[in-house]
């Protein structure tokens, strides 16, 4: 049995809130270092998909916006077509003086299917890199410039 503990991750990056808000909401950026999503808009009930591929499988992720406090927090829904379950993902932003400290927060891992796919490790590797370096590296180039 899966553990009902959300995963949970956290970062500081040298970067303004605003720049990581854009970075996070502002599909042209997102497609330059997150996941090719056709359209994205933080408007709470905004769906949006894209297809993610792990050892040569696709998945397309259905995804729905649940909540947007402008600046400082997004969450949307996360699940996969033709499979049960539904999780979601928070986004949280903590200005720090110069710096910003992202809180990602991926809750209901445990309401998916017992596949190799679905599970925390894989979601833990997932995240880690996207927060810790596609998205970080991203918005301190930004800031850099």
């Amino acid at each position: 049995m899966m553990s009902t503990q959300p995963f949970v991750i956290e970062r500081i990056y040298n970067a303004s809130a605003q720049a990581v808000w854009e970075a996070i909401t502002d599909n042209a950026k997102m497609k330059q270092w997150y996941f090719d999503i056709l359209d994205f808009k933080p408007i709470v009930g905004f769906e949006f998909t894209f297809t993610g591929q792990n050892e040569g499988k696709t998945f397309v992720h259905l995804c729905t916006v649940t909540e947007v406090i402008e600046g400082s927090k997004l969450s949307h829904t996360w699940r996969y077509d033709g499979y049960e379950g539904n999780s979601e993902v928070t986004w949280e932003l903590f200005p720090q003086g110069d710096k910003t400290r992202v809180v990602l927060t991926h809750t209901g891992l445990e309401t998916f299917p017992p596949l190799k796919d679905f599970m925390k490790e894989n979601f833990d590797a997932g995240w880690t890199e996207i927060l810790g370096n596609l998205l970080r590296n991203y918005v301190e180039k930004q800031a850099a410039q």
